[in-house]
């Protein structure tokens, strides 16, 4: 692929809560692209219209993805030039775009991804875990593999890091508890950069009985402390 061929698909993080974290850059590129790729378009509609931008969008999200790719690459190929934006934060991370991206990379269209807003960043951040080495897992399975993967995730040494909604963090918590253990520490942030924003750190016993005493609303970002008994038998090797 040559240096001086026209980007055709721009990935375009938009802000996860506060609208003042988008970027210059995603406000031109927004501007310039002939077609806005949304995953909900009432909902990026909204940040056009306060970002004073009139854009034709299409809808792209994971029920019409998989239809959807073939005439979008056919668009593109003929000299389209798309941005694709997710309801908040950047796309392809726990939503649409990994399917696009891949078959624009087979049909040499080339693509650029704007750096900015990603939810796991400053809730690992504020945690005080370690952020040298951690995993993101984004949502676990709901049903088939979730005990799995649990149970794989026992053994994890690295800060993990989770997204969950308000109807699963209890759920989701108490399974923690189970297979990794009351005492482990947890850093359960909820809308981050908004006027709610708020991190609760401690043991998942003690998170657990916070947020059994309260309202749950909001997106979820749970940061789990690797297991310390791992990493203690790693370090007497």
């Amino acid at each position: 692929m040559s240096s001086g061929e026209e980007t055709r698909l721009y990935l375009v993080p938009t802000p996860i809560g506060n609208l003042e974290d988008i970027t210059l850059r995603a406000i031109r590129i927004l501007k310039e692209v002939d077609t806005v790729l949304a995953e909900d378009t009432r909902t990026s509609g909204k940040l056009l219209q306060h970002l004073g931008i009139d854009k034709r969008m299409h809808s792209h999200h994971l029920h019409n993805e998989h239809k959807a790719v073939a005439h979008l690459i056919d668009r593109m190929s003929k000299g389209e030039k798309m941005a694709l934006v997710s309801d908040a934060g950047t796309p392809g991370i726990s939503d649409p775009g990994f399917l696009l991206v891949r078959e624009c990379l087979r049909n040499n269209i080339k693509i650029e991804c704007l750096p900015g807003p990603t939810a796991f960043v400053p809730a690992l951040l504020k945690s005080g875990f370690s952020a040298e080495r951690f995993t993101f897992e984004g949502f676990l399975p709901q049903k088939k593999g979730r005990q799995t993967r649990l149970q794989e995730l026992a053994k994890e040494e690295r800060t993990m890091i989770f997204y969950e909604s308000p109807h699963r963090l209890l759920k989701t918590l108490g399974q923690f508890s189970e297979y990794f253990g009351p005492e482990r520490q947890v850093s359960v942030s909820r809308e981050l950069t908004k006027m709610f924003e708020e991190t609760i750190t401690g043991t998942l016993a003690d998170v657990i009985q916070q947020f059994n005493q309260k309202a749950i609303k909001g997106e979820f970002v749970l940061v789990v402390e690797g297991g310390k008994a791992l990493k203690a038998s790693y370090a007497n090797e």
